[in-house]
């Protein structure tokens, strides 16, 4: 299977896994362990990274192992995302960051104009940039326009688990763009993980589905597998549908009985 490339970086998994709402620092990490995951993403605004006493889920694990990507949530303005992107980048997690920047909250869908905003400054300041968006077609062009390193458009509202609402517009975005296309957002099952990557995506962020589920660990593990097998499968190239019944082996040379 090919590697994810996102700027000057190179990753084997194509699992983005966040670290937020799991019942303990101990099944977070065995969560983390069992999914393969490489790139582990996190709001900053929910850490205190510059106090030592406070718990600190970084401190348990091996940070050698793992990309930290930390996100702007909680940010409303393209000012507030940037502060905060500053902070990781002073704080020495990373330089890589992904924008979030949520203008509804009751849908959690996110601002427009905030992020549209907030990706070109921070491209500006040098950052390996992430946007999260919805799956507006037009939106995700006019971000890529802006010189980003990846679209990370929602498959429905954060948090949902009702998987992808809108896969014609997902494979739209992902036909047209020539940036890694990340879904993000929404996905609740292996299923949702699997069709994403069948759709063409480069690869799935996702946290509650595996945090909230009733077996993390495991659900950590089937997620990392079912996006290996929906990306093996979109590698492949499935069959084209047919209306018709169609023989599965040769019909022509059979003998006469």
């Amino acid at each position: 299977m090919s590697s994810l490339i996102i700027g000057e970086k190179s990753f084997t998994s194509r699992l983005l896994l966040g670290t937020g709402k799991y019942p303990s620092f101990a099944i977070q990490k065995e969560a983390v362990q069992v999914s393969k995951a490489e790139i582990l993403t996190f709001a900053l605004r929910r850490m205190n990274v510059f106090e030592p006493s406070q718990p600190n889920f970084l401190e348990m694990l091996d940070l050698s192992r793992y990309t930290l990507l930390p996100n702007t949530a909680g940010a409303k303005t393209a000012e507030e995302a940037v502060r905060t992107a500053k902070l990781a980048k002073a704080s020495g997690l990373c330089d890589m960051v992904k924008v979030e920047i949520i203008g509804c909250e009751k849908s959690l869908l996110p601002d427009p104009v905030e992020t549209l905003r907030a990706s070109k400054m921070l491209l500006e300041e040098g950052f390996t940039v992430l946007t999260y968006t919805s799956d507006d077609v037009v939106l995700a062009k006019r971000i890529e326009e802006l010189g980003v390193h990846a679209i990370m458009p929602g498959a429905s509202p954060i948090g949902s688990g009702k998987g992808i609402l809108n896969p014609l517009n997902l494979k739209l975005i992902i036909e047209q763009a020539k940036v890694p296309v990340i879904i993000d957002a929404g996905i609740g099952s292996p299923k949702d993980a699997s069709y994403a990557m069948e759709l063409g995506a480069d690869a799935v962020l996702l946290n509650t589905a595996v945090s909230g589920a009733k077996d993390p660990v495991k659900m950590a593990e089937a997620m990392s597998l079912a996006i290996k097998a929906g990306r093996l499968g979109y590698e492949a190239g499935r069959i084209e549908e047919s209306d018709y019944g169609v023989a599965s082996s040769p019909m022509e040379g059979l003998f006469s009985t």
